[in-house]
């Protein structure tokens, strides 16, 4: 298979993801902030709900499991483990950019996880940059219909495709393309980053567009410019990579600047999330859902099992750090709960 093949690339990623050290240099910011404990909760800990509605779906947790991949050898195994797993815990999920299914309809079987997960939120994905390399509404709208999703991310990854060796990279012009697609499209809009970071001040300018949610995605997790390296002959954009391995704005960071500079968005927290720990601290500044993908593609690529084990575990995690705080619900988690270090 070429080098540039979309195919090859979604392989590399996968390989890179699991074989390579392709963490950020940066923290999260979740280690400067502590859960407040509260020595009487005046729980049941056998009574906490986790639960929430979000996008008219009832979700039995605000654990999400982030877009990763599809439309290659091997994903769709993957995805069919993901899916499963995300129908028996009532989790949210989404799937990995459909790309490959505009470039090769006979893709879309990897994608197709309705038949193993009915009843769950299920996220369709594009970069949003492809609206300025030809891609239509209409092709956009058929993506999302036929694998059943109920809503759309459209990801950011600006960095990333500048050290993609076939990366797109005219990023300009497209906030008002973004908001003529919001206007067209029958499900919400959620916009991503992939690794660094998603501002204050551009959730705003998203907001205003009639954006439903962002994925914050900060650094503290995958660096995206460490993973393109790996697939590199270019010996500049090898160098030039290290320098990006610190860059970016860190989760817990993004979500505050977002808490406070917007009303009515939704925000999901991604980018480095290790626990249930995490997950508190990220909905006490603002999260209405965590999502991992690092740690799950791990467990998931080992066995059903494992993948079991990880996603009870961060329940566990979370139920145990609402009970630490005195929190029966998700609502109860508020930001004086956090202590800033």
């Amino acid at each position: 298979m070429e080098e540039n093949h979309p195919q090859k690339r979604k392989s590399d990623h996968i390989a890179i993801n699991l074989h390579e050290d392709v963490r950020s240099l940066l923290t999260t910011g979740f280690e400067r902030y502590s859960l407040r404990h509260v020595a009487l909760p005046e729980i049941d800990f056998n009574t906490i709900d986790t639960s929430l509605f979000l996008f008219n779906k009832k979700l039995n947790c605000p654990l999400f499991i982030s877009s990763m991949t599809g439309g290659v050898e091997g994903a769709g195994l993957i995805n069919k483990n993901l899916a499963s797993a995300a129908e028996r815990l009532g989790m949210a999920m989404g799937v990995g950019s459909q790309r490959p299914m505009l470039d090769d309809p006979s893709l879309k079987a990897s994608f197709e996880i309705r038949k193993y997960a009915p009843s769950i939120l299920l996220f369709a994905n594009l970069g949003a940059v492809q609206l300025n390399y030809g891609v239509t509404q209409k092709e956009i709208k058929t993506l999302v219909e036929e694998i059943g999703a109920d809503a759309l991310i459209l990801h950011l990854n600006s960095i990333q495709e500048v050290f993609q060796p076939e990366g797109e990279v005219n990023f300009k012009d497209l906030l008002p393309k973004i908001a003529s697609l919001v206007n067209e499209m029958k499900v919400p809009v959620i916009v991503k980053e992939v690794g660094w970071g998603i501002s204050g001040k551009v959730a705003r300018m998203l907001e205003e567009i009639g954006v439903a949610a962002v994925d914050v995605a900060g650094a503290g997790g995958t660096s995206w410019s460490q993973v393109e390296k790996f697939r590199l002959n270019d010996p500049i954009r090898i160098r030039a990579a290290e320098a990006f391995r610190n860059w970016g704005i860190p989760t817990a960071d993004c979500l505050r600047e977002i808490a406070a500079q917007t009303t009515t968005m939704k925000i999901f927290a991604s980018g480095g999330l290790s626990n249930g720990v995490d997950v508190v601290k990220a909905i006490a500044l603002g999260a209405q859902l965590c999502g991992f993908a690092g740690k799950i593609l791990h467990a998931a690529t080992l066995a059903e099992e494992e993948l079991e084990m990880t996603l009870q575990t961060l329940l566990f995690e979370l139920k145990v750090a609402m009970f630490g705080i005195g929190a029966g619900r998700l609502s109860d988690i508020k930001p004086d709960m956090l202590s800033y270090q």
